[in-house]
């Protein structure tokens, strides 16, 4: 019974440490990419914090997700949305683009 007690005890704080980052986690910001273009294309986080991007395509061929400064590489089929997690952030800009459109689909997260 005692170990049971324990189990339990321990699953709780499992539960409640790895839902902790997210407290403090704004909502998420939408990226849309339609005829290989971002909306927005500018971007404002807090810097200092983690945020979640949602990107959704609504392109007609797959694309992808790309930055370096970010470190995010991540393909999108038609119609798909993903979730990007990144930061904390310096103050500064960070780009970000489509790496098979990378002239038409780009864009900046700004972190103030």
């Amino acid at each position: 019974m005692a170990n049971n007690a324990i189990y339990y005890r321990c699953l709780a704080f499992g539960v409640m440490a790895s839902l902790m980052p997210l407290a403090g986690m704004a909502t998420p910001l939408s990226l849309v990419l339609a005829a290989h273009h971002f909306t927005p294309n500018h971007i404002v986080v807090p810097a200092g914090s983690r945020f979640k991007l949602l990107v959704t395509s609504h392109d007609t061929t797959p694309d992808e997700f790309e930055s370096p400064d970010l470190r995010v590489e991540k393909i999108l089929m038609p119609g798909q949305t993903i979730a990007v997690m990144a930061g904390p952030l310096s103050p500064g800009q960070y780009k970000f683009y489509d790496d098979y459109h990378p002239e038409t689909a780009h864009g900046i997260v700004e972190a103030k």
